[in-house]
């Protein structure tokens, strides 16, 4: 039997991800499996916002090309780049348990988000981390970043910002923990949807043969995944708008916590809710519930200002 392969982003974040998850198939599932590097827009347009990009899902679109050309087998994603409305010819299954969800700040000389000096310049590309920003401290200037963690991180040590806002999970995937000067708490900071999971990609037809993947899911990850997904997807938002999430099990039950804001920051609908969850079918019905509260709360008019504002840039 021939290799399966392996489709992957280029940067070193995804190339970790990519061989973690070949490594598993070895050594769990006794399959052998090579890398195979595709480049997708996001990487291709690393200096153009990616609001103005114009491909939904510009860092999964050309992965899912290459196992529908037959290039790749298997095409493995950070869940929070993966689109809510997904491919209607693949299927995606959430692999591992989930690493810390959270989101981490990297600053110059070592000051926590409280004690950054006034008005300091803060990169992300994210709208998300942007507006919550701003409601924690409107005086910071948030400033435009893109490019893989060792590119984001380079800028900061260069002093071209002041500090950096990135997933503690990708930064603790590469061995760079030592950089993180503060991790963010879900209070200041919620975190995008599927942020710190794994997902792998395959074709619709070959679901059987990939069933195989069941060995490599954790439950609780991929239930909770799914809230957030179903969540996502109920309120139409994306990774371009500020909606934050985060699922995960306590006390037997799973906890979802969820806001909305304006881009500004000075606008903010939060909500909260608890249920046991024993199916995928029981998480997706959360996130939907909680969706529920936040558009009857006034979220749809939050998300249709910020999507004018979006349009218009």
């Amino acid at each position: 039997m021939k290799p399966l392969r392996i489709g992957t982003r280029g940067s070193a974040l995804a190339l970790w991800q990519a061989n973690h998850f070949r490594d598993a198939l070895q050594k769990t599932c006794g399959l052998d499996a090579q890398i195979v590097v595709i480049k997708t827009s996001g990487d291709q347009n690393v200096a153009v916002p990616a609001q103005q990009i114009g491909v939904i899902g510009i860092f999964t679109k050309e992965l899912e090309d290459s196992l529908l050309d037959g290039r790749a087998d298997l095409a493995v994603h950070s869940m929070k780049d993966v689109p809510t409305e997904f491919s209607g010819v693949c299927r995606i299954a959430t692999v591992f348990k989930r690493e810390d969800p959270r989101d981490a700040l990297v600053s110059v000389r070592g000051e926590t988000l409280a004690r950054l000096p006034h008005g300091a310049r803060i990169g992300t590309s994210s709208l998300r981390r942007a507006s919550q920003l701003r409601a924690f401290r409107p005086d910071f200037q948030i400033a435009e970043l893109r490019g893989n963690v060792d590119t984001r991180l380079r800028k900061v040590a260069a002093g071209e910002y002041d500090a950096i806002v990135l997933a503690k999970a990708g930064v603790d995937r590469l061995g760079l923990s030592s950089r993180i000067t503060e991790v963010l708490s879900p209070e200041v900071m919620l975190p995008a949807v599927g942020q710190g999971a794994l997902g792998v990609e395959f074709c619709e037809p070959r679901r059987e043969e990939f069933k195989v993947l069941d060995i490599l899911m954790d439950q609780d990850t991929m239930r909770a995944v799914k809230a957030e997904r179903a969540l996502l997807a109920e309120v139409q938002g994306g990774c371009r708008l500020p909606l934050g999430a985060w699922a995960r099990v306590a006390g037997g039950a799973m906890v979802l916590d969820a806001c909305v804001l304006s881009e500004d920051g000075a606008q903010a609908i939060r909500w909260r809710a608890e249920k046991v969850c024993n199916s995928a079918a029981d998480a997706e019905n959360l996130g939907r519930e909680v969706a529920a509260e936040l558009l009857l709360a006034g979220a749809d008019r939050l998300l249709q200002m910020v999507g004018r504002s979006v349009g218009q840039a």
